[in-house]
């Protein structure tokens, strides 16, 4: 009879203490049905983990223990993981106690039945036991959860947990970029992206503080909002494209604005203070779109690019100072006519970027 084969990666920076604890609870879940990879991957750890995950590859056949050269981050250890998985799924287990090995049995079963490509493990979404902590925590996580649901459309209730299982030939086929704990967000909205089948299922959760090892910090949390954004904004409709864009092109546009009323009262003519303002406003904008909204991987050694892009500035940078100028000689403030130029080239500009300069194609990076 052919078993499954379940592969569990296991990121693990400085958890001597309880790694062999974790891999002794996850070699019990094997059955006579289910076989079982661990990849312990070990994150450059400071203290004695490697030689803890050594030993453990020595005493159980099962696993298998990769290294990185420099600390990655939480990411970039499930990345290396991924790369060498071979079994038919693949989940993620913390190298701490806070996640029971025994539930991963009933999250791989969606799977295992044809109906899931993908299930998470939920901490809220539960009868199971849950030690109580950190309330700013569980609310960020939440408010986390809502914005990524809002960006997805999905409707998870715990986008942050680690419990999450694959079918591998899907987790493989996805890019992963993030090294540290925005893996979580960027692999929500790329398999949100892709169509996949998400199950969810409630699961136990022994959370453990800052003092006891807890890692993930308010840094992550901040870094997460920006992988909301950064790995859905370009696929949202175009109507939530604009609103998201109001906000880069807004800042772009104020930035324009200023810059001119500076250069103006600082004794320059109209137009060359309408020019460089534009300029600055301009660079401002594309670095923003690239780095953000759209996403386009831009490829400089292309010449038609560069002179493409050349020439779809300066038509906007004409457009900006030649409205500027022809309300101001109809006796309309300086500073109130490079506030309508703004608006309008802000409208222009971002069709034209949607739809003609960075239009979407399918890259790896996307996937």
């Amino acid at each position: 009879m052919n078993k499954d084969k379940l592969t569990v990666i296991v990121p693990c920076y400085n958890e001597e203490t309880t790694l062999e604890t974790c891999l002794d609870r996850l070699i019990k879940i094997q059955n006579d049905e289910l076989a079982l990879e661990i990849i312990i991957v070990d994150d450059y750890s400071t203290d004695k983990s490697l030689i803890v995950a050594e030993k453990l590859q020595t005493k159980h056949q099962e696993v298998s223990v990769f290294k990185h050269q420099k600390n990655q981050g939480k990411g970039a250890a499930i990345r290396t993981g991924i790369k060498h998985a071979t079994g038919d799924f693949i989940a993620i287990q913390d190298a701490d106690l806070e996640y029971n090995p025994q539930e991963l049995l009933k999250l791989i079963a969606p799977i295992k039945s044809g109906e899931a490509d993908v299930v998470f493990g939920s901490r809220f979404l539960t009868s199971q036991e849950h030690r109580v902590l950190y309330f700013w925590h569980s609310l960020g996580n939440k408010f986390l959860t809502l914005l990524s649901n809002m960006f997805t459309d999905l409707s998870l209730s715990d986008m942050e947990t680690c419990y999450k299982v694959f079918r591998r030939d899907k987790i493989q086929d996805i890019t992963i970029q993030e090294d540290r704990f925005g893996f979580e967000p960027e692999i929500v909205a790329k398999i949100a992206h892709k169509k996949l089948r998400i199950y969810e299922m409630g699961i136990s959760y022994h959370g453990r503080t800052y003092e006891e090892g807890k890692k993930i910090g308010w840094k992550d949390g901040v870094r997460a909002f920006y992988c909301i954004f950064h790995y859905n904004a370009y696929k949202l409709p175009t109507i939530v494209q604009l609103l998201i864009y109001f906000f880069i092109g807004g800042f772009s546009a104020i930035t324009n604005l200023l810059s001119f009323t500076i250069l103006y009262y600082a004794g320059l003519h109209i137009i060359p203070a309408a020019i460089v303002s534009f300029c600055i406003a301009a660079t401002v904008n594309y670095i923003l779109c690239i780095k953000w909204l759209f996403r386009h991987q831009a490829r400089w050694k292309a010449l038609t690019e560069i002179l493409f892009y050349i020439i779809f500035v300066t038509c906007i940078g004409i457009s900006d100072v030649l409205i500027t100028y022809s309300l101001y000689i109809t006796f309309i403030h300086p500073v109130l006519a490079k506030t309508v130029a703004c608006i309008i080239v802000f409208i222009i500009n971002f069709l034209a970027r949607k739809y003609f300069i960075f239009k979407e194609k399918a890259t790896d990076k996307q996937k």
